[in-house]
């Protein structure tokens, strides 16, 4: 087991134990699970206008709050259940991303009726397999792609809402559709990436 203390990492995944096991263990590692998938959809969209360490320190009450992930349960939360979530201080009490986590949840089972999964529908926007960038710094790192404006706007006409760009690539990043680490960070080759 490597000293995860010496470790070279991605610049923003430095400062904080939870950013480590997180980068080390999750981001950019591709995801299949839908309920992942639809958890890191909630979380990101929570996340706007936030530093992304604040949703890991909530995320266990995230994982509570939102019944475990899961798109169906999420799907049928009604107004008591906003009442609820907007009382609840380990979220971010923010109205209209809980209402949008909502209505992402039945824009959610829409997607895996058409589909199959949202796993297909979500993978098919970069072929089924993750890109491999070759960052050298945290300074290339774009925020948005022009895959990432394709998925905003098919997610947006299809219902969902807190699904800008951005977000859209945070996710991407996050689930493993794209390899965003940087070539000094000891995960980008883990993860793919070849010579540059």
């Amino acid at each position: 087991m490597p000293n995860t203390t010496t470790l070279n990492r991605c610049a923003w995944a430095t400062s904080d134990p939870l950013y480590h096991v997180y980068h080390d263990e999750e981001w950019g590692v591709p995801v299949h699970d839908d309920r992942r998938l639809f958890e890191f959809l909630i979380l990101e969209g929570a996340q706007a206008g936030l530093s992304w360490i604040t949703i890991l320190r909530k995320r266990a009450t995230y994982h509570t709050a939102f019944a475990g992930f899961d798109p169906h349960l999420v799907a049928r939360f009604d107004a008591a259940n906003v009442v609820k979530l907007l009382a609840n201080p380990g979220i971010i009490r923010n109205r209209l991303k809980v209402a949008s986590a909502i209505t992402n949840a039945q824009a959610f089972l829409k997607i895996q009726e058409e589909f199959g999964s949202f796993d297909a529908y979500q993978w098919r926007f970069v072929d089924g397999k993750p890109i491999r960038n070759a960052w050298r710094n945290i300074a290339e790192v774009p925020a948005s792609t022009p895959v990432s404006d394709a998925m905003s706007r098919d997610l947006k006409k299809r219902g969902f809402r807190f699904i800008g760009s951005t977000i859209c690539y945070s996710h991407m990043q996050a689930v493993g559709m794209v390899n965003d680490h940087t070539v000094d960070c000891f995960r980008w080759s883990q993860l793919g990436g070849g010579e540059y």
